[in-house]
């Protein structure tokens, strides 16, 4: 149960970290830490972590990008990429248990958090799929990769730390 906390904490904190983009869309760490954290605890305990870090922002805790959090980040142009955040903690954490496979859940998670983000965008704006696409996918298809190769890595690796850690004591 601890180590939920500790890894919620971890997201508040990576979350602060964003650069603020046209649209309304922030580039945020969000989406590197938290597949580390379902690698890191797994699919059920990952899930829980991003679950209560979304429950502290949903009751008005400070914890989301820019340091908000109220309903309004659930039902305001960026909330499709809110609730994504637990399924991606979710397949990560399933196919890093699943073996050598755990590119295929990030990628997999990756692409729902990119494909609810626009489509919320889409709704809530009532803007052209066209003009989601270009507001909330385009900008941020190089560096949707190059988290998804970092989480992997990072989290394989901290994980093995974690492990071995626990193991030894």
């Amino acid at each position: 149960m601890s180590s939920i906390g500790l890894f919620v904490a971890i997201i508040i904190v990576l979350s602060q970290i964003s650069i603020p983009m046209p649209y309304g869309v922030p580039m945020t760490l969000q989406t590197l830490i938290i597949p580390i954290v379902g690698i890191i605890l797994g699919k059920k305990d990952g899930t829980i972590a991003t679950g209560l870090y979304l429950i502290l922002g949903l009751i008005g805790l400070p914890v989301f990008a820019g340091f908000s959090g109220s309903v309004m980040s659930f039902i305001g142009p960026t909330g499709g990429f809110l609730i994504s955040f637990p399924l991606m903690a979710y397949l990560a954490g399933m196919w890093s248990e699943s073996g050598n496979k755990v590119f295929i859940g990030l990628i997999l998670g990756s692409i729902i958090n990119s494909v609810s983000g626009m489509l919320f965008f889409s709704l809530v704006t009532k803007s052209s799929l066209q003009v989601a696409f270009f507001a909330c996918v385009a900008p941020f298809i190089l560096t949707s990769v190059i988290k998804v190769v970092l989480s992997g890595l990072l989290g394989i690796r901290l994980k093995k730390l974690v492990t071995y850690r626990v193991k030894s004591v």
